[in-house]
């Protein structure tokens, strides 16, 4: 539950207030127009809700006090939430292909594109003029209670209109063609079909996405009731007690301040305006109301316009072609991801961006077919066009990448294009399948906080790493550039694609990600092992006594790699939670957390060596991709692939399998390789005792007669088997019980077969 200290703008703690347990937002559509002269954003944005199953009636823990009430549909100037007919939905959807009459057409032949994260920096200020310049309304008094309450993490924005979306129109379109939209409430059951369209058909679903996007809103009466208070924006329907309930689509009409946390405004190196997300610790809230937490998945497409003589560069998994927005000065640019990411991956940039040409030098392949075999490693996230799965993008060296910056800056700018297929396919080489379909690289304006910042399809790149020399003065003089933009591309793997479930684990993207810079800048320049050890052990030193001195300069709070302890990745029972120490200033510029992580792998990988090392990161990010991850699962991996590349003990085995005896699910490959790889069967009793256990908590039949053996000759150490071969309520595994004491029933000793029968007869 949040507190009024959790409201206070003196704490350093940043709150998440949705309620991801109850209700999740599935897909986003924004709608957005960039304004120079004024500085705003202005637009809408259209949540697709999915409510999770058995929970409670309302969010009532984390509203907080103070709020300021608005009724939906208020005084605003409504030309701010751009709501278009449904006969031009062909307008701006270029990117996904061209939009038909007939939605049979929609569910025609499956395409595929492939398919996250961004770093923290600076909270923009609220003043108490900006904070009083919103409508108030009694109408949120009209709502109790007991009526279900959406909650969006949402600050800085004004908003004007929040509606339930009408998909009559939509879903009529396709009921006329489908007869299986039926349903007490055909609304709801449409959205939820829609929401289940598998990847096959990922084309189309985002297209059905679109054309609910630019229905009207719903003019029943029932109009949306919402309040906004500092860190989140609350909505509810008068009379609806449930998420089930609740509408599935939601209309969002805002616009953000000059001053919003989420984006920055100011010039470039060439004195022209620009905005772009700037990786504020307050995420993406201040540029459209949503699910701040990490849990909070969703796919999204956004339509920018912004003037025509400027570049819109985003998240999105294709290049986009701009069009003409009608007779007006604007173009439209629009961009889409099919992969579910937090909604803090979403990143833009807007401004007076050119694109850096280049001569590259031949002799670079792109493709790497030994990467096409299959290892048979399967993937274990949900449902959406997953690039791992593509034998092409297997092969796929470089990906299609284009470098942005100011005009003065596009000489230097050379170095960062001729450095990045190199780096890609160094990358490509050691950490395997690029997660994401192409990269455009910004050089961002000089107040940009921190040398690099990654995000899915994009980096954004301080100006402090181009070389001032020449091209041509040999590559020492890239090394600053080359080694930053490896730290940035290994992000795609460790940050993006696999993400930390609890954003206080921040070591988990930026110790791996300094790690792997080495490795991969080492690859990327060709070195000899000798060479790579001599600059990776000078990289050390230095980065050993960089973290000297933050840790004897910095409070030790914030020197903490898991400040959470033990309530790591835990929420209250809505989902909300708090970002410990996210606002405070010294964080953003320690880097406590990308060392202590980098030394903790460094030391790891002198334990097995660094090319067995190399290889578990490839295996955990084919079993990890697409999935949020805590630290315990790392380190647990960590520590089964040391044990894996070592010569065991016996105490190593134990150890190994009571962690393993603590995880809910094993697979049957993972418990038979393990059989394979140890003999274990023919370990010491100590290590049988164990691997029994294993055996019988995740039912692997085929080391029953492991068991058998273990109960029949290790009578000493095998009493309590019995009680967990019974305790399971498997038919088979009680009859095993049964058997294994009838054999040995005559030799037992008197007290212990008295207990074990008592637990088995």
């Amino acid at each position: 539950m949040l507190t009024n200290l959790d409201l206070n703008r003196d704490t350093d703690d940043l709150p998440l207030r949705a309620n991801t347990n109850h209700i999740l937002v599935r897909h986003y559509v924004l709608d957005l127009t960039v304004n120079f002269d004024r500085k705003v954003i202005s637009g809408s944005v259209v949540l697709f809700l999915e409510p999770c199953s058995g929970l409670g009636t309302k969010a009532e823990d984390d509203i907080g006090p103070g709020a300021r009430t608005l009724e939906a549909g208020g005084s605003r100037d409504v030309s701010v939430c751009r709501s278009r007919d449904m006969d031009t939905v062909e307008d701006g959807t270029k990117g996904l292909g061209e939009t038909t009459t007939r939605m049979e057409k929609m569910f025609g032949a499956s395409e595929r594109d492939g398919a996250e994260f961004q770093a923290l920096s600076a909270v923009g200020s609220q003043t108490a003029a900006e904070t009083e310049n919103i409508q108030s309304s009694h109408s949120w008094e009209t709502t109790s209670d007991g009526d279900f309450t959406l909650v969006l993490d949402c600050c800085d924005l004004d908003v004007s209109k929040v509606e339930e979306v009408d998909v009559t129109s939509v879903s009529s379109m396709v009921a006329s063609e489908r007869s299986d939209v039926s349903s007490v409430n055909p609304q709801a059951a449409f959205i939820q079909n829609l929401i289940s369209v598998p990847s096959s058909r990922w084309r189309q679903k985002h297209q059905l996405f679109l054309l609910c996007s630019r229905a009207h809103g719903a003019q029943d009466g029932s109009s949306l009731h919402f309040q906004r208070d500092r860190w989140s924006l609350q909505v509810r329907k008068k009379g609806v007690a449930t998420p089930q309930e609740f509408p599935r689509a939601l209309r969002i009409c805002y616009e953000t301040r000059p001053t919003g946390g989420s984006v920055r405004w100011t010039k470039d190196q060439d004195n022209r305006v620009c905005v772009y997300t700037a990786g504020s610790p307050i995420n993406n809230r201040a540029l459209f109301p949503c699910q701040e937490p990490p849990v909070a998945m969703s796919t999204w497409h956004a339509t920018v316009r912004a003037p025509s003589e400027c570049v819109v560069l985003m998240s999105g998994e294709e290049q986009t072609v701009p069009t003409e927005d009608g007779d007006t000065p604007f173009l439209i640019w629009n961009y889409y991801v099919t992969m579910p990411m937090p909604a803090s991956t979403f990143t833009l940039a807007v401004g007076h961006w050119h694109q850096v040409t280049a001569e590259i030098p031949p002799g670079l392949s792109v493709t790497d077919y030994s990467g096409m075999v299959d290892d048979g490693i399967c993937c274990s996230h949900g449902d959406y066009p997953c690039r791992f799965t593509e034998q092409l993008a297997r092969s796929q060296r470089v990906i299609p990448h284009r470098v942005f910056g100011p005009v003065c800056l596009l000489q230097k700018a050379q170095g960062v294009l001729k450095l990045l297929p190199q780096c890609l396919a160094a990358a490509h080489t050691v950490l395997g399948v690029h997660p994401f379909p192409r990269l455009d690289v910004l050089i961002v304006p000089a107040g940009f906080s921190s040398l690099g910042m990654a995000s899915p399809h994009i980096i954004f790149l301080s100006q402090s790493v181009l070389y001032a020399g020449s091209l041509g003065s040999g590559e020492n003089g890239l090394s600053l550039c080359g080694s930053r933009m490896c730290h940035e591309i290994a992000h795609s793997w460790f940050g993006l694609v696999i993400g930390a479930r609890d954003w206080t684990e921040e070591w988990i993207s930026e110790g791996f990600a300094t790690y792997l810079e080495d490795i991969i800048w080492a690859q990327a320049q060709h070195l000899s092992l000798q060479e790579t050890a001599e600059q990776s052990d000078l990289k050390a030193l230095l980065r050993w006594r960089r973290l000297s001195d933050e840790l004897q300069n910095s409070e030790e709070a914030l020197q903490i790699l898991r400040p959470n302890m033990e309530n790591t990745g835990q929420a209250s029972e809505s989902g909300s939670s708090t970002v410990k120490h996210a606002l405070n200033p010294d964080k953003t510029f320690m880097q406590v957390h990308y060392l202590k992580g980098y030394f903790l792998l460094r030391f790891l990988a002198s334990q097995v060596g660094e090319q067995q090392f190399i290889d578990f990161f490839r295996l955990f990010v084919k079993k990890y991709h697409g999935q949020l991850i805590l630290s315990q699962v790392r380190l647990y991996t960590i520590n089964l692939i040391i044990v894996l590349s070592s010569q065991v003990m016996s105490d190593q085995l134990v150890m190994l399998l009571e962690l393993l005896l603590e995880e809910e699910e094993l697979s049957t490959a993972t418990v038979r390789a393990l059989q394979r790889t140890y003999n274990l069967q023919n370990q010491d009793a100590e290590v049988q005792h164990r691997w029994c256990e294993l055996v019988v908590k995740h039912a692997y039949t085929r080391a029953y007669r492991d068991v058998e053996h273990f109960l029949v000759h290790d009578q000493a150490m095998g009493v309590y088997l019995y009680g967990e071969l019974m305790v399971q309520e498997d038919p088979e595994q009680q009859a095993l019980a049964r058997r294994c004491l009838s054999l040995v029933t005559e030799q037992m000793d008197q007290s212990a077969r008295r207990v074990v029968e008592e637990m088995v007869l």
